[in-house]
């Protein structure tokens, strides 16, 4: 029988918070959401809402006990290279945040979206999530680190024009590695990723790349 999880979630009313919660749920999980105050409603039905300021990890720390898993989401939406800025003032200080609120509960294990890694494109994202990816090593959580490049889904839509290009390049040896590294995954894959990194904690450090996120499937 899979062992029930108490999951806290930043991000919980985002793009793949509200999804990944409502699977947990379903799947007889307990999942408290990190909100804004006033955004109490946007959390699904069945998740206790906790109101706090996701860079600050004093204004929730208090909230995440007893929670076993901790699950960092918060991001800025649609990233793209004008947006190096907020990286820096929101990825970057909401993932450590996250990191010291679950190091201060002693959360049994963290699970962390990041990005693929290494590109030459939106240098300043991987960046600010790297940096984070050091936090978490340094703090000695036990943690899953996902690294997707695009995630299509509902409004994110316009990379499925890409597709056709990148089978082209994983048929190449030159451009192999780099089109499955730097691949295209669907919001479906991305929550059983997900799913499956809560229900399965890792020893120690796990990384899931985009093979293995294409992989996971909800069971």
């Amino acid at each position: 029988m899979q062992a029930k999880r108490h999951v806290f979630v930043t991000g919980g009313t985002g793009y793949m918070g509200s999804r990944l919660i409502g699977e947990l749920l379903g799947r007889g999980h307990r999942v408290r959401a990190l909100v804004r105050k006033g955004s109490e409603k946007k959390v699904p039905a069945g998740a206790e809402a906790v109101v706090g300021d996701a860079l600050n990890a004093n204004t929730y720390k208090a909230a995440v006990p007893p929670c076993d898993t901790f699950v960092q989401l918060v991001g800025v939406a649609h990233p793209s290279p004008a947006k190096a800025a907020e990286f820096r003032a929101i990825d970057l200080p909401s993932g450590r945040a996250g990191v010291a609120a679950a190091a201060d509960a002693r959360v049994a294990h963290f699970v962390y979206v990041s990005v693929a890694q290494p590109s030459n494109l939106m240098k300043a994202y991987i960046e600010a999530r790297a940096e984070v990816e050091e936090a978490l090593r340094a703090s000695g959580l036990k943690h899953t680190i996902i690294r997707p490049w695009y995630v299509l889904g509902p409004g994110h839509r316009w990379p499925y024009a890409l597709i056709p290009v990148y089978k082209v390049m994983e048929l190449l040896p030159s451009t192999r590695d780099s089109a499955r590294r730097l691949g295209l995954v669907t919001i479906r894959q991305m929550i059983a990723a997900l799913v499956f990194a809560v229900e399965n904690p890792s020893v120690d450090e796990r990384i899931v790349s985009v093979p293995e996120i294409r992989r996971a499937s909800l069971h």
